[in-house]
């Protein structure tokens, strides 16, 4: 396809991209907001219903969140090109409210709750679809492509990928993950591998005492829990990659009464599973029972998969490394600490994330007069080029699979 052309078609198709978005935003999609979310996929259906793309709801399995969508066109018998986005935000109603957090056109960015995170993503998308529907409409016909939407990517978990696995029992040609993608003097951030987590929960079980008549019979929960955390934060290992984040610490009851129970919660994170494997073990053997006699009990209450990338995504890469590069620009390949759906879709088949626009400031909505804070926001300015590219290196991934 010619650079050129697909720019055109581009910028001819962005202020309808646009509206699309400023659609979008106007709805509040809160995870646990099942109205909204359902009134933001009944959007997105709307939004792609003119590309011929036949739209599926799936229930998922926590009846706290809303149905998965799925929008497919093309030749069911090949292995779908998997575009990955979302429909929830981080932002409950009353926090929108409250913070004036809404669509917004000031200078060179838009503000609002989900324009980078993701419903920019899911534009992105549908401005590749037009743009090749109408330069290459061969290529956009011959293709068997799959947007998945996740109800609930912002607590992220494996039941929205069991069922795009259901949708896929073949594997898939390529998962593109369209979560924003920063742009910088180094070039274009695409991502290629995150890490997995395991999180924990650590119990400490003492004796329960009057504090003022019979406080030397107790056994203070708290103190003993507190005694440990910091054998438990020294588990962090920079040359491994390897993080351990205290992050809720909680016990007791009343101040006249020593306190008999205290638990934390923590998480770890690392790109190699064996390093998450082996700082579990030995966190888990901090486990037994203290000096004083408390008991520790610890327990892995949730892992998700690491995405530790490999020769598959390295070549998916090199698709948009080399067409950026024949468009003057440059692409950085990144391994990032956070979660996203490529942790848990890596499976399906090679996978690339960060292929949505340019914004920053995801999962923020406050302002300040001095500046200090700013909200969520995309740079409208970056959905051309990059959707330009994405497609350059999309052509070059189906006639590379089409020839295998």
């Amino acid at each position: 396809m010619d650079a050129a052309l697909l720019k055109l078609s581009a910028e001819k198709h962005l202020p309808e991209a646009l509206d699309w978005l400023r659609r979008m935003v106007e709805i509040n999609s809160f995870t646990t907001n099942l109205a909204g979310v359902a009134a933001l996929s009944s959007l997105t259906v709307d939004c792609f219903k003119d590309l011929g793309f036949t739209a599926k709801l799936t229930p998922s399995a926590h009846p706290q969140h809303g149905d998965h969508l799925f929008l497919s066109r093309g030749p069911a018998d090949q292995k779908p090109i998997v575009l990955v986005t979302h429909l929830d935000t981080v932002f409950p109603a009353e926090e929108e409210l409250i913070n004036h957090f809404r669509w917004l056109v000031e200078g060179d960015r838009i503000y609002g709750p989900g324009t980078v995170d993701n419903k920019g993503g899911t534009v992105m998308i549908w401005l590749m679809m037009q743009v090749l529907r109408e330069v290459n409409p061969v290529l956009f016909e011959a293709t068997h492509w799959l947007i998945a939407a996740n109800s609930a990517e912002e607590v992220i978990g494996s039941d929205f990928a069991e069922r795009t696995q259901d949708r896929c029992p073949q594997g898939a040609s390529a998962v593109l993950v369209f979560e924003g993608g920063p742009l910088d003097e180094s070039g274009w951030h695409m991502v290629t591998s995150r890490k997995g987590r395991a999180e924990y929960r650590i119990t400490c079980t003492g004796r329960a005492a009057h504090a003022g008549s019979n406080h030397a019979l107790g056994i203070n929960a708290v103190v003993e829990l507190s005694k440990l955390l910091p054998s438990v934060a020294a588990l962090t290992d920079p040359s491994r990659d390897l993080t351990l984040n205290v992050a809720s610490v909680h016990g007791g009851t009343v101040l006249n009464r020593v306190p008999h129970e205290a638990v934390a919660e923590l998480e770890m994170r690392a790109f190699d599973p064996a390093v998450l494997l082996s700082a579990g073990q030995a966190l888990e053997a901090l486990a037994g029972l203290t000096e004083a006699g408390a008991e520790i009990k610890i327990e892995c209450v949730g892992r998700t998969r690491a995405w530790p990338g490999g020769p598959e995504t390295d070549q998916l890469f090199q698709h948009w490394e080399k067409h950026a590069a024949a468009l003057g620009e440059h692409t950085v390949s990144m391994r990032r600490g956070g979660l996203s759906d490529a942790n848990y879709l890596c499976g399906l088949g090679p996978t690339l994330d960060a292929l949505g626009p340019v914004g920053g400031n995801a999962h923020c909505s406050e302002y300040s007069s001095d500046g200090s804070k700013r909200p969520e926001y995309v740079e409208p300015a970056s959905f051309v080029p990059k959707a330009v590219m994405n497609l350059l290196a999309v052509e070059e991934l189906r006639d590379a699979t089409f020839c295998d």
